[in-house]
């Protein structure tokens, strides 16, 4: 459970907000019990994946206290959360993973440099109650023959091995090259796909364990040439639908390879918090928060309120929602089973 501690210094302050974040907060539970907590079966283990929009790097606007809250309280209901966008700064990622509590970690990738990287990190949150650290961590650099186009993937693909009970993984979050649909860009980005899932189908395979690619990857539709080049290394990709706030684009994809016959997939789907949080009817209350940004130079950039809150609210949780799958990981019935006489 996310730890609400803070809201009594709220309350000491400005009862007003904490009344207003702990009734968000129920609302908020009681929409993600609905869409995938209260389905949950025993034994089972629900990995998640979220860009969370410039996590934090002020453009959009310094987020909320209460915005971390609600933040927590989404990845709480994974065991583990692979997360793009984390940007140099750490702090508020510290702080997501304080709000989680004592129980959860993370690992978090160094920035990558120049403008293509964007200066963005990786990481991976998870509960250490439901799962191990198998010490295996790294990201995936290419060899040469294997360069796109001569480049390095321009946002490297990050790993770690885990287990929960019965089941070894390894996690690849990756966040791809973003363009264009169509032309060099567009191109590049279909090239990093494709050897992306290369490169972790073929490791998967000699190592005989089970790889989950999963994060940005910015497919445009599961009809597109970005779509194809993660789905022809004889994988498994569930049908999340889109991803974005638009309801247009599948930017957000898990993949399996083709060890997934030791994955036993119990449900997935996305997971929306909109019918909860920053309403449009909201927009009123949130207007005299618009212009506060401190570390935000260009003053009035949200002027016209009216147009700009919904643009401001996705710098407040983001432009994609989050993806998520359950799986079984108790094979203890089958393991007994070998031993029994006929």
């Amino acid at each position: 459970m996310a730890m609400y501690k803070d809201l009594r210094s709220y309350q000491k302050n400005n009862p007003d907000k904490a009344d207003f974040i702990a009734n968000k907060l129920l609302l908020l539970r009681e929409s993600l019990g609905a869409q995938i907590l209260n389905g949950r079966r025993p034994k089972s283990l629900i990995v998640g994946s979220w860009n969370i929009r410039e996590f934090d790097s002020g453009k959009g606007g310094e987020r909320l206290d209460e915005t971390y809250h609600y933040l927590a309280e989404i990845v709480d209901c994974f065991d583990i959360c692979a997360v793009q966008e984390v940007r140099d700064d750490l702090r508020p990622l510290e702080r997501l993973v304080r709000l989680l509590g004592p129980k959860w970690d993370y690992f978090v990738t160094d920035v990558t440099a120049g403008s293509k990287g964007n200066r963005e990190r990786m990481a991976f949150i998870y509960n250490r109650n439901k799962m191990f650290f198998r010490n295996l961590i790294g990201e995936i650099v290419l060899p040469e023959k294997a360069l796109v186009d001569g480049l390095q993937f321009a946002r490297t693909p990050f790993f770690a091995a885990f287990q929960a009970h019965w089941f070894k993984f390894v996690l690849c979050t990756a966040h791809a090259f973003f363009g264009a649909e169509r032309g060099e860009k567009y191109e590049r980005r279909v090239k990093e796909l494709d050897i992306l899932t290369g490169e972790i189908a073929k490791r998967a395979k000699k190592e005989d364990e089970v790889y989950i690619i999963l994060g940005d990857m910015n497919v445009v539709d599961r009809d597109d040439a970005t779509f194809k080049a993660l789905d022809k290394h004889g994988v498994s990709i569930p049908d999340f639908g889109a991803t974005n706030l638009g309801g247009d684009k599948f930017y957000d994809q898990l993949v399996f390879t083709s060890q997934h016959d030791k994955t036993r997939l119990l449900r997935f789907g996305t997971l929306d918090w909109r019918d909860v949080l920053f309403l449009p009817e909201e927009a009123g209350h949130y207007e005299p928060l618009g212009n506060v940004h401190p570390t935000d130079r260009r003053k009035n950039r949200y002027k016209n309120w009216a147009r700009s809150y919904k643009t401001w609210s996705t710098h407040q949780m983001s432009d994609h929602l989050p993806i998520w799958v359950e799986l079984e990981i108790d094979y203890s019935d089958e393991y007994l089973e070998q031993f029994l006489l006929e």
